[in-house]
C-alpha cells in the first residue's frame, strides 16, 4: 500500500482528488488530504474508503514532519510561499514531491542535495506552468529531429466562462484566484520579436496587445506574460529570434482592466485610511483630481481620454464601481477593494462551465520551406467543483503521482516536465480526459 498526502484542498484540487481516489482500489492507494479548513477536506474527501481528511496548518513544524514521514508521496498544493517548507520536509524524510506550481528559488537552490537522495521533485505540471510546456515540446522535439529550424513560438493560455455561460460584458468569470487575477501582470513583460528584445511596464502592458483566433472559439486578445525570454533555455531554443509567452482574454478586456490599472487600483502597497466607511465611488474618486461641481463619471472618462458613453465605461457601470455602496473592508489596500467588488461580479453562477483556452504557435524552416504549426486546446468545465481549471491543473499532477509511484518518471532532482520521460505518457494519459490539442499545418514560401 501507497500512502498519498495532498497539503491543500482549495479550488483547484478537486479534479486531483477523485483522479486519485478513483484510482486508488487499483493502485493500492490511501490518500490523505490535509487542509486548514477540516471541514472542507472532509467535504472534498466525501466518505471515500481510501480517503482521510485532516486539520493541517504548514506552520506547525512537528505536524508537517509527522506528516511528511509518514507518506510515500507529497503533492503540495499550497499557496507558492509555502511550497520550500514543504520540500525540506521531503529532502529530510526522503520523499518525492509533486507541485503545480512555479519552481521557486529555494527549491531550485536544493537540486544537488535532491538529486545526491535519488528524489523526484517534479514542479510546473498544471496547466500553466505544465501542459504548456509538456505540449510545446512535444512539438519543438518533433521539429528538431525532423531536422526543422525553429524562428518563432508564440504561447498563450486563458482561464475563461464558456460561451454558453459568458453572459457579462467584460466576458470573464474568476475561475482561479481572484487575487492573482487583480494582481497579474505587475512587473516588467519581457520577450523577443525578431531578434529585437523588447520591455513593456506594467502600466502599458494592457494597452499592448495581440490577437489570435482558436479553432471555432473566434477571436482572443493576449497580453504579454513577465518573462518569455527565461523560456528560451527551458525549451531549449537559446538563439531562436521570437519567443512570447501571453494570456488570452475575450477582445475589449485588456481596455477596460487598463483603467484600474491607470487608476492606480491595482496597487496592493498601501492602504487606504477609512477604507471600511468609504463607498465604491468614493474609491474611484480617491484617484481623480478635485473638482466639486463635476462628477465622477465625467473626471474618469476625461482623465482616460475616452467618451463617457463608451464601451469601457459601460462595462465600469456594469461592475457598480460609480455606486455609493460601502466597501466595508477595514484598512484594506486599493487591491484588495478592486478585488472585493469584482468578486461580486464575476464569479461562477451555478450551473456555469469555465473553459481553458491555450494556443502555440511554431514557425521553422526546413526543406527550403517556411512552415507553421498552430496547436490549440480548448477544455470546458464539467461543473462548478470540477472545473476546467480544476481538471487542467489537477489531473496531470495526479497522472504525474502515479507515474512516479510506479517507477516510470525516474528523473531525479528539482525538474519540470521538459523531458520526453515525462511529457509523453503525462499527455498520452490525458487524451483519456479529453485534454487533447488539435494541430493545424501550414506551409508558405520557399526559403531563399
Amino acid at each position: 500500500m501507497k500512502k498519498i498526502l495532498i497539503l491543500g484542498a482549495g479550488l483547484s484540487t478537486s479534479s486531483l482528488i477523485k483522479y486519485l481516489l478513483d484510482n486508488s482500489q487499483e493502485h493500492d492507494w490511501k490518500i490523505t488530504l490535509a487542509d486548514y479548513n477540516e471541514d472542507l477536506a472532509k467535504r472534498k474527501i466525501a466518505k471515500h474508503p481510501n480517503g482521510k481528511a485532516i486539520r493541517f496548518d504548514i506552520h506547525n513544524e512537528e505536524q508537517r514532519y509527522a506528516e511528511v514521514a509518514a507518506a510515500d508521496i507529497v503533492i503540495s498544493m499550497l499557496p507558492a510561499s509555502m511550497h520550500h517548507l514543504v520540500a525540506k520536509a521531503c529532502l529530510q524524510f526522503k520523499k518525492n514531491m509533486v507541485t503545480a506550481s512555479y519552481v521557486s528559488a529555494e527549491v531550485k537552490n536544493m537540486n544537488a542535495e535532491v538529486e545526491k537522495a535519488g528524489l523526484t521533485f517534479l514542479n510546473e505540471i498544471g496547466v500553466d506552468p505544465g501542459i504548456d510546456h509538456m505540449s510545446a515540446m512535444l512539438i519543438i522535439d518533433r521539429i528538431k529531429e525532423g531536422g526543422g529550424q525553429l524562428t518563432d513560438f508564440h504561447s498563450y493560455t486563458g482561464g475563461l466562462v464558456a460561451p454558453k455561460y459568458d453572459n457579462n460584458p467584460w466576458n470573464y468569470k474568476f475561475t482561479w484566484n481572484p487575487r492573482n487575477v487583480v494582481l497579474a501582470g505587475q512587473g516588467t513583460a519581457q520577450f523577443i520579436r525578431n531578434g529585437q528584445y523588447k520591455y513593456i511596464p506594467y502600466h502599458k502592458l494592457f494597452s499592448r496587445i495581440q490577437r489570435a483566433n482558436v479553432l471555432s472559439y473566434g477571436e482572443f486578445e493576449v497580453y504579454p506574460n513577465r518573462d518569455s525570454l527565461k523560456y528560451r533555455s527551458t525549451y531549449g531554443l537559446d538563439n531562436i529570434p521570437t519567443m512570447f509567452r501571453g494570456t488570452m482574454r475575450r477582445p475589449g478586456f485588456a481596455r477596460a482592466w487598463n483603467v484600474f490599472v491607470q487608476l492606480g487600483a491595482t496597487d496592493d502597497t498601501y492602504t487606504l485610511e477609512n477604507s471600511e466607511h468609504m463607498t465604491y465611488r468614493d474609491f474611484v474618486n480617491t484617484f481623480l483630481r478635485y473638482e466639486r461641481s463635476v462628477s465622477v463619471e465625467t473626471k474618469l472618462a476625461k482623465y482616460l481620454g475616452i467618451n463617457e458613453d463608451s464601451e469601457i465605461m459601460y462595462k465600469l457601470r456594469w461592475l457598480g464601481i460609480f455606486k455609493r455602496d460601502k466597501i466595508g473592508l477595514k484598512n484594506a489596500t486599493p487591491a484588495q477593494i478592486l478585488q472585493n467588488l469584482l468578486e461580486k461580479k464575476w464569479l461562477l453562477d451555478e450551473g456555469d462551465k469555465d473553459m481553458i483556452v491555450m494556443q502555440h504557435r511554431f514557425k521553422y524552416n526546413i526543406n527550403n520551406a517556411a512552415r507553421e504549426i498552430i496547436s490549440s486546446l480548448v477544455v470546458e468545465g464539467t461543473d462548478t467543483v470540477h472545473t476546467a481549471m480544476s481538471k487542467t491543473v489537477g489531473i496531470p499532477v495526479g497522472i504525474a503521482t502515479k507515474l512516479i509511484l510506479n517507477g516510470i518518471i525516474n528523473t531525479k532532482g528539482v525538474v519540470i516536465p521538459t523531458k520526453r520521460d515525462i511529457y509523453l505518457p503525462v499527455l498520452t494519459e490525458l487524451e483519456d480526459y479529453e485534454i487533447k490539442f488539435i494541430e493545424e499545418k501550414i506551409e508558405y514560401r520557399e526559403v531563399e
